[in-house]
C-alpha cells in the first residue's frame, strides 16, 4: 500500500490550503483515514481522521478550521485548511488503517509527508 499525498506549501496566516491523500495499492478495505502532523521539536499529533462509515475526529488546536472528506471509490482522503495560524506549521502527514492480505489483517500506513508553513 502506498500513500501519496499533494497540496502542501507556503501560505500567509489567515490563509488556506488543501491537502489530499491518495492511496494505492491491493486494498481490501479501509478501517480510517486520516491526517497528522509534526512541528519541528515535536511529537506527531492528530489533526483529523474519518472512518468507513464517515464519523470523524479533530484535533482541539484546529476544530472549526479544517475539514475532513474522503472518496470511497477513489480511495483518497482530503484536509481543507482554513484560517491557517504560524503554528499550524508542520509536516503532515496523510494515515490510513486498511484491511490488506490474504487473512484480511488491519495494517497502518504513512505517506512520505507534505510540507505546511505558514508565515506570520
Amino acid at each position: 500500500v502506498q500513500l501519496v499525498e499533494s497540496g502542501g506549501g507556503l501560505v500567509q496566516a489567515g490563509g488556506s490550503l488543501r491537502l489530499s491523500c491518495v492511496a494505492s495499492g491491493v486494498i481490501l478495505g479501509i478501517n480510517a483515514m486520516g491526517w497528522y502532523r509534526q512541528a519541528p521539536g515535536k511529537q506527531r499529533e492528530l489533526v483529523a481522521t474519518i472512518t468507513s462509515g464517515g464519523s470523524t475526529n479533530y484535533s482541539e488546536a484546529m476544530k472549526g478550521r479544517i475539514t475532513i472528506s474522503r472518496d470511497h471509490a477513489k480511495t483518497t482522503v482530503t484536509l481543507q485548511m482554513n484560517s491557517l495560524k504560524s503554528e499550524d506549521t508542520a509536516v503532515y502527514y496523510c494515515y490510513i488503517d486498511a484491511i490488506v492480505g490474504l487473512r484480511g489483517s488491519t495494517e497502518e500506513y504513512w505517506g512520505q509527508g507534505t510540507q505546511v508553513t505558514v508565515s506570520s
